[in-house]
């Protein structure tokens, strides 16, 4: 369909729609919009954004596939409960401002979860036209709708109103999304916030672990200014349990109220022989290496140490591990190939990033995994012994387990191994506050409110959920953030 045909299908269902006589036939037969991406071959030497938005007419188009269902079940799958009929039927109709200013009330980062939250297992999953084509993927695409939205009016918002000064002190650990809200929502109320990160550089997974390909880095960068210029203090560089504790930050520094998000970033392993040799990695130590400190810059502006690898193979069926392959791909990687369990059907992956994966020639070796690494004289990786398996009864997930075929071993050569098969808590905090209470994984036990066992300390994100997706995060920050203002409020009035 041309441009022009689009415009006159556009203006049509318009005047339907303004004329009471527009069906849901009618947005049923709209043709759903595709993302327009860089080649799949080109994009392989940069790192540029591989999806490129919509344009207004796509958007517009999408939107109008919206039912309007009276009863928005799309809303049911959004953590943080966007107001999704409303800011759809809005740039339906070309109102692309108000359209933001909508999703704005609930959602901080709409830029951001445009991009990489996973819609098909949440708000799509719901939508109406997705049942009726028993297809998630085939559901109005909320997602590429609030990317382009977020992209087009970027840089249009004022600065959030501040309240009066409470004269109390929040402080917030790490500035990941969840850290971001909590931030934001608190400063609102009139605290004086600091965010306390350990590393050089601020916004936490969306800056070490999701690929410049996926989220540009001045995406987040915007998101970390507008805190600044609430009077958001941020202090880089600062290991909450090593630099100072908790119950330090509370009794000696005078901080009234803390969040602790500060993600799950200790890498798990396979437990196989071979895993201690050179060319073996976490994808947590790839992707940061990669993204944080600009590996990709190797040898044109940035001296990170990391493999420039021939062959390389990625352990696991997750986003991390297409990021981690797709990444490889882009260091110059002759072969990338993507070692999972299970068969494409049980991957925990995005649809779209295994779709992106393949077109960048990544192989998929799946129902495999590796029973060990295998290492040349001088202690490198050379390369995988692989056991072949096959699908069993469904495990406690529902997936059906992965059961080994003995006698199946082989080599696949290699001379880099990404470990992806996902990360736990990093026992650095739970270590060092007394009193804070713990779960069997090492993750910190809240309530309905993200309170923890401590008076005043909150907690949300990956180190509750163990690995959850950004939305997730950010909305339980938004739920902490309101039981914390509400602590706060009382104490002032004691």
């Amino acid at each position: 369909m041309t441009d022009n045909e689009k415009k006159v299908l556009l203006a049509e269902l318009l005047e339907k729609e303004k004329n009471g006589t527009i069906t849901p036939s009618d947005r049923y037969a709209i043709p759903m919009q595709d993302m327009p991406e860089q080649d799949g071959g080109k994009r392989r030497t940069n790192i540029k954004e591989v999806a490129t938005g919509y344009t207004a007419l796509q958007a517009q188009l999408e939107a109008m596939r919206c039912l309007r269902c009276k009863t928005s079940p799309c809303v049911n799958g959004c953590p943080v409960s966007i107001d999704i009929k409303g800011f759809v039927t809005e740039v339906a109709h070309g109102n692309f401002q108000e359209a933001l200013s909508i999703i704005k009330k609930t959602s901080l980062l709409p830029a951001v979860c445009g991009r990489v939250c996973p819609q098909e297992v949440q708000c799509q999953l719901h939508c109406t036209v997705g049942k009726k084509f028993k297809d998630p993927t085939l559901a109005v695409s909320i997602g590429r709708i609030e990317r382009f939205v977020a992209d087009l009016c970027s840089g249009s918002e004022s600065t959030p109103a501040i309240a009066a000064s409470t004269g109390k002190k929040v402080a917030v650990i790490g500035s990941g999304p969840g850290g971001i809200v909590v931030a934001a929502d608190a400063r609102r109320a009139g605290h004086d916030v600091t965010i306390f990160e350990a590393f050089h550089r601020t916004g936490g997974v969306l800056v070490y672990g999701i690929p410049e390909f996926r989220l540009p880095k001045s995406i987040v960068k915007k998101e970390i200014d507008t805190l600044e210029k609430m009077g958001v203090k941020i202090v880089c560089n600062f290991v909450v349990g090593r630099t100072r504790t908790i119950e330090q930050l509370m009794k000696e520094d005078s901080f009234d109220a803390c969040y602790i998000g500060v993600g799950a970033g200790l890498p798990s392993f396979m437990k196989v022989p071979g895993e201690q040799l050179v060319g073996v990695y976490s994808a947590n130590e790839y992707l940061t290496r990669a993204n944080l400190m600009k590996a990709y810059q190797f040898g044109k502006g940035a001296d990170t140490p990391i493999a420039m690898s021939k062959k390389v193979a990625v352990i696991g069926g997750g986003n991390v591990a297409m990021d981690s392959a797709r990444t490889a791909v882009r260091l110059g990687a002759e072969k990338v190939y993507l070692i999972y369990r299970r068969s494409e059907n049980e991957m925990p992956a995005r649809v779209e990033e295994v779709h992106h994966a393949k077109q960048e020639g990544i192989e998929f070796h799946l129902l495999r995994n590796p029973k060990s690494i295998l290492g040349n004289s001088d202690g490198s990786v050379r390369a995988l012994e692989i056991l072949k398996y096959e699908l069993g009864e469904p495990d406690a997930s529902g997936r059906r387990k992965p059961v080994e075929i003995k006698g199946s071993e082989y080599e696949l050569e290699v001379d880099t191994a990404i470990v992806a098969i996902g990360n736990a808590a990093n026992p650095l905090i739970g270590q060092t506050t007394p009193g804070l209470e713990l779960n069997k994984w090492g993750n910190i036990v809240v309530d309905e409110n993200c309170k923890t066992s401590l008076d005043g300390v909150y907690a949300g994100g990956d180190i509750v959920l163990g690995a959850a997706t950004v939305i997730l995060a950010m909305g339980q920050g938004r739920i902490a953030a309101k039981a914390m203002n509400e602590y706060l409020s009382s104490k002032s009035t004691k």
